[in-house]
């Protein structure tokens, strides 16, 4: 039952995203745009990007994109639409829901993004299986944690202030272990030299992912 409610409501997210598009648009514009400033900044002026500039700038892109995108989770359901989701699914479907869509979004905008990025400022990395490793787990760690924290914050007036705060001590342990991670895959490095850090960012994933589930029908009475 739990997972056709969650099917059905990523079809529902997919649906509206096809027949809008404005939100994927916006965040491909501001990928392109944040890329293009880049260019324009720095790699004019150089020639060649050092490894641990390009790296820092592609992740402060995608950290950026994913706020932008998975903000708009709760903040675009209105009142009336909600209530009518509060009656006919459970809550524990909704959050799931929510997160697998924001991770397929955010999957396609990192890649996008690193293929663009590489295309404009060239590409350093040594290890690309393992540097592509690094972009899905930061896409699956935004998406959950970005996820509950929307939810959250679309409950307070301020809320795009309320998420930038409450996001900040979640994103930032995550966004320095996918730095060195990342960087290392940049200088070639023995994958066996990432393994903690792979294996911490997969347990913060899978506990995100449960405190959601188990929280957030508490939020959703209220």
């Amino acid at each position: 039952m739990l997972f056709k409610e969650v099917l059905y409501l990523v079809k529902k997210d997919l649906v509206l995203e096809w027949r809008q598009k404005y939100a994927f648009n916006g965040m491909l514009l501001y990928v392109s745009s944040t890329v293009f400033v880049c260019f324009l900044s720095f790699g004019m002026r150089s020639g060649v990007l050092d490894a641990p500039v390009w790296n820092a700038l592609l992740w402060i892109i995608l950290l950026f994109t994913s706020v932008n995108a998975i903000a708009k989770s709760f903040m675009q359901e209105n009142r009336g639409r909600l209530l009518y989701f509060y009656s006919i699914v459970s809550p524990q479907g909704v959050i799931l829901a929510k997160i697998v869509y924001n991770t397929l979004l955010m999957l396609v905008l990192a890649l996008i993004c690193f293929v663009f990025y590489a295309l404009v400022l060239g590409n350093p990395v040594d290890d690309i299986p393992m540097f592509l490793l690094s972009l899905v787990l930061g896409a699956i760690g935004f998406s959950t944690s970005l996820t509950m924290i929307s939810g959250i914050a679309s409950k307070a007036s301020n809320n795009g202030t309320l998420m930038a705060v409450l996001s900040f001590p979640v994103i930032v342990p995550m966004l320095l272990m996918l730095i060195k991670i990342s960087k290392n895959a940049m200088d070639g490095l023995e994958r066996s030299s990432s393994l903690d850090e792979l294996l911490t960012l997969l347990a913060i994933n899978m506990i995100v992912v449960t405190v959601s589930y188990i929280l957030f029908p508490y939020l959703w009475r209220s």
